[in-house]
């Protein structure tokens, strides 16, 4: 509890200032946001590294050429460090995250691909315009298929994954990346404490483009939840939630 306590102390107040300090960066090349950005993520981990004991570790080639990381969501942590380890593609954000004071300027500045939940049918519309134009760019895109951070025992039938990423797929024409990672057994979506360990993350075959709704749907659901549960530790917590 203590190191948690001291962990977010320093976080919460590094970001803090960053974000004050930084508001100058605004006014460079989007490049050299980003790489403040990772600066970000960098105390991020040090911090976790050397205050929490928690460690992460990425398994598989990340891929040369534009895709669309569609990752498994547990807890703030990917949010982060998920950005920074791909090489900085595109979130899949709450529009509502750019009206923050400040931090909202970054979420401007960076490429992004926001999505008002609010628009309705529109919404969709919107977000396959602002992931072609990613697209158009050369750049790739991250986004988290349950929309929302899970548990490690939640199964899909308690957060389902939703069509986001298909309209992104069907927009962009890129292949997607299905990531399977263990974070929420360290840092959890609700929790205050942050535990020790060593987060697994795990980039799985491409899914090339060309599939229909339900096939994709399918296969990226069972490729993430899949890979995700053979993850260590995650066995653990689904038999905890059994019991």
């Amino acid at each position: 509890m203590i190191r948690s306590l001291i962990f977010n102390i320093l976080f919460y107040g590094v970001t803090a200032i960053m974000v004050t300090i930084g508001v100058p960066v605004l006014l460079f090349p989007t490049s050299v946001v980003v790489k403040y950005a990772n600066i970000w993520a960098g105390v991020l981990v040090f911090l976790l590294k050397h205050i929490i004991g928690m460690r992460h570790r990425i398994k598989g080639v990340r891929p040369d050429h534009p895709v669309i990381y569609a990752a498994k969501h547990q807890s703030a942590w990917e949010t982060i460090v998920l950005y920074a380890e791909f090489g900085n593609p595109a979130p899949v954000l709450k529009k509502e995250l750019v009206y923050l004071p400040f931090i909202g300027l970054f979420f401007l500045k960076i490429p992004s691909v926001p999505i008002d939940r609010s628009a309705g049918r529109s919404a969709l519309k919107n977000l396959m315009a602002a992931a072609a134009k990613i697209k158009s760019i050369g750049g790739s895109i991250l986004i988290f298929p349950q929309g929302t951070r899970t548990a490690p025992e939640a199964t899909p039938r308690d957060v389902p994954y939703h069509s986001g990423t298909f309209a992104i797929y069907q927009a962009t024409g890129l292949p997607v990346v299905p990531v399977a990672l263990n974070s929420g057994l360290f840092w959890s979506r609700a929790a205050f404490t942050k535990r020790p360990g060593m987060i697994d993350v795990e980039l799985l075959a491409e899914i090339p483009p060309g599939l229909n709704r339900r096939d994709f749907m399918t296969r990226l659901e069972d490729a993430i939840e899949t890979a995700s549960n053979q993850l260590p530790g995650m066995a653990e917590a689904a038999k905890a939630k059994a019991i």
